[in-house]
């Protein structure tokens, strides 16, 4: 039984009376007397107003596994983890699996499937984007656009839909994957599609390909290769890589441009850099062996957002996307011998 109760809570009890759930264990304070209601909007928001219209908890700010048109997922708030879906233990059971998909506690613009305590995949969002996913099924014009908004305090997305589209929801499922469902109205059923299809094959899940190797997702059969520079650790690249020429602090070093890199993780973000500036924070460092760098001033968001990282150590979980960054690799000079 859904009602709302004389302190104007939300509340779910069981044919006893226990109570199951309340809007106000969601962290919400209610308040303006009686006459609170519930609404289920069109958007598929479920909405507590106050008679004054005052919404006062919305089922948007409290996603399950499911993300509908023009919710907006707030992923970190001041570098704290805010929204989490989490999946189904099963195809045909809700209650709490084994995925989840959130921020990363550690970095303020990366989306992490968690597989338990463990990372399962990554997205980094460098810059404000928006992507055209394009149409669905073979008699619509139904048009998806995902938008990432990064800002000073928060990190968010949102999708919508073009005018006229059917019914769209995007869904973490029980094997942690995320699908963009489509309501096909002929056959009153569901149409999937794998929004990160590019992570279906083994390769791109966490770290698989070892350090110093990426995912070329890129490719028609993704596969794990070695980094310019590196090659294989032992008989397969899957297994990690290592360098050709080792690097000596204080001897001659350079830097290779990687285009359109899934960068790797476990970064320090430097903030307020310039492209030179970023450049500069590597190259003095011996134990830097990576940069990149993105300048998102100007593009709508809050405050000076440019994004110099830097990686010390090990590259791991690094990929070939489409639409990826530059990723500049510190390699040893080749010693003149070796040229001939």
């Amino acid at each position: 039984m859904l009602v709302i109760n004389n302190s104007s809570d939300l509340v779910l009890s069981d044919s006893k009376g226990h109570t199951l759930w309340t809007a106000a264990a969601m962290n919400s304070t209610i308040t303006g007397g009686d006459g609170a209601y519930a609404v289920l909007l069109d958007s598929g928001n479920l909405v507590l107003r106050l008679p004054n219209g005052t919404i006062t908890w919305q089922s948007f700010d409290h996603p399950t596994d499911t993300v509908l048109p023009n919710m907006k997922f707030l992923v970190t708030y001041k570098a704290q983890v805010a929204e989490r879906l989490v999946a189904w233990k099963g195809p045909d059971d809700p209650s709490t699996g084994e995925f989840s998909l959130s921020g990363d506690p550690n970095s303020n613009f990366q989306i992490i499937i968690w597989h338990g305590t463990r990372k399962y995949r990554r997205n980094i969002a460098l810059d404000a984007v928006k992507v055209n996913f394009g149409a669905y099924g073979s008699n619509t014009t139904s048009i998806m656009f995902e938008t990432a908004v990064i800002t000073e305090d928060e990190f968010y997305g949102m999708f919508t839909t073009s005018d006229g589209s059917p019914y769209v929801r995007v869904t973490l499922d029980y094997m942690g994957i995320v699908w963009i469902r489509h309501w096909n109205s002929e056959s009153s059923s569901w149409t999937v599609y794998p929004q990160n299809s590019e992570s279906t094959g083994d390769c791109a899940r966490y770290a698989s390909c070892g350090s110093f190797g990426y995912c070329d997702s890129t490719s028609a059969t993704p596969r794990c290769q070695c980094l310019d520079g590196f090659e294989p650790d032992g008989s397969s690249s899957s297994r990690g890589c290592r360098r050709k020429q080792e690097l000596i602090c204080g001897d001659g070093n350079h830097f290779v441009n990687l285009p359109g890199m899934k960068v790797p993780d476990d970064f320090l973000h430097i903030r307020n850099r310039s492209f030179d500036e970023c450049a500069t924070e590597c190259s003095r460092n011996c134990s830097c062996t990576a940069y990149t760098y993105a300048n998102l001033t100007g593009d709508g968001t809050m405050g000076n957002l440019s994004k110099c990282l830097l990686w010390t150590g090990e590259l791991v979980d690094t990929g070939r996307v489409t639409g990826g960054q530059n990723l500049y690799l510190r390699l040893a000079d080749v010693p003149t011998d070796v040229l001939g």
